[in-house]
C-alpha cells in the first residue's frame, strides 16, 4: 500500500475527530455551558425556556439538534473505530482488501450512526415538548435520570449486549465471516459493523439525557470507556463492571436528597 495515501487518510480521520470535538466545545460555549454540562447565567435562562414560545430556538428545532448529535457521534464513535480499521488493514494484503474498501467501511459505519443521530434528535424533541427534559437536554426529574442509569446498567448484563459487543470487540472475525471486496463491499461491512456497534453502545448516548447532552466531561469519559471496551486484550473485562457502576450510580442519584439531607 502507498504509505503516503495511508498516512493522509489516517490524518484526515483523526482530523475529523478533532474537528467534531472542537465543534461540540464551540456549541457548548455558545450556549454558556462549561465542560461539565453546568450552565452559566445565560445557559440557565435558556434551560427553562418554553419550547412553544413564538421565537426561534435551535435546541427546539430538528436541524440544529441533528447537527449537534451528528457531531457528537463523530466525536465519540469514530475513535472507537481505530481497532476496526486496523483489522481491515491487516486483511488488505491477504484478503485482497483495498484502500477504497477501507473508506467504505468507515463511511458505512458512520452512516449508521448518522441515522441514529437523526433518531435521537427526534426523541429529544419529543421529550422536550413533553416536559421530560429541559432545553439543554437535562432530565427534569432525578427519577428519570436514575431510571436511565439503571436501564443502561442492566443492559450491560444482557445477551444482546454480549452478542453485539462480541462483534465490536473482534472485528477481524466479522470481516472474515462477511468479507466483501472493493468500496461497495467495504460499505456493506461498515453498515453491518455500525449496526452492531449502535446496538452495543446506544445506552451511553441516551445517558446524555441524565446529565445533559452537552456535558463534554461525560462525553469524554464515555468515549474512553467505549474505546477500552473494544480493545482485544481487556474489552471483555470492563463491560459488567461498568454495568455495576451505572446501577450504583442510579441508586446514588435516586437517593441524593436523602444523602444530602435535602
Amino acid at each position: 500500500m502507498n504509505p503516503v495515501v495511508r498516512s493522509t487518510l489516517w490524518l484526515a480521520f483523526f482530523g475529523l475527530i478533532l474537528a467534531a470535538w472542537w465543534m461540540m466545545y464551540t456549541m457548548a460555549m455558545d450556549m454558556d455551558i462549561d465542560v461539565f454540562g453546568r450552565p452559566g447565567e445565560m445557559g440557565e435562562r435558556m434551560r427553562w425556556m418554553d419550547p412553544r414560545m413564538d421565537m426561534y430556538m435551535p435546541m427546539a428545532t430538528f436541524g440544529p439538534l441533528f447537527v449537534m448529535w451528528g457531531a457528537m457521534m463523530a466525536a465519540m464513535m469514530l475513535p472507537t473505530m481505530v481497532p476496526t480499521l486496523r483489522s481491515y488493514e491487516d486483511l488488505m494484503v491477504s484478503a485482497d482488501g483495498t484502500r477504497t474498501g477501507w473508506l467504505g467501511v468507515l463511511l458505512g459505519y458512520f452512516a449508521v450512526w448518522l441515522v441514529f443521530a437523526a433518531l435521537i434528535a427526534a426523541v429529544q424533541l419529543v421529550l422536550l415538548f413533553a416536559g421530560i427534559i429541559d432545553m439543554l437536554g437535562i432530565a427534569r426529574s432525578r427519577w428519570i435520570a436514575a431510571a436511565l442509569l439503571l436501564a443502561v446498567g442492566l443492559f450491560q448484563f444482557t445477551r444482546a449486549k454480549e452478542i453485539c459487543h462480541g462483534v465490536c470487540h473482534s472485528p477481524m472475525m466479522y470481516f472474515i465471516g462477511h468479507w466483501r471486496t472493493g468500496f461497495s463491499g467495504g460499505l456493506r461491512m461498515g453498515l453491518g459493523l455500525g449496526a452492531y456497534c449502535t446496538a452495543c453502545c446506544w445506552g451511553f448516548m441516551v445517558l446524555g439525557f441524565a446529565g445533559g447532552v452537552m456535558n463534554l466531561a461525560w462525553m469524554g469519559l464515555a468515549t474512553l470507556f467505549m474505546v477500552v471496551e473494544k480493545l482485544p486484550q481487556i474489552g471483555h473485562y470492563v463491560t459488567k463492571p461498568m454495568g455495576v457502576a451505572l446501577i450504583i450510580g442510579a441508586g446514588v442519584v435516586a437517593g441524593w436528597p436523602m444523602l444530602t439531607g435535602g
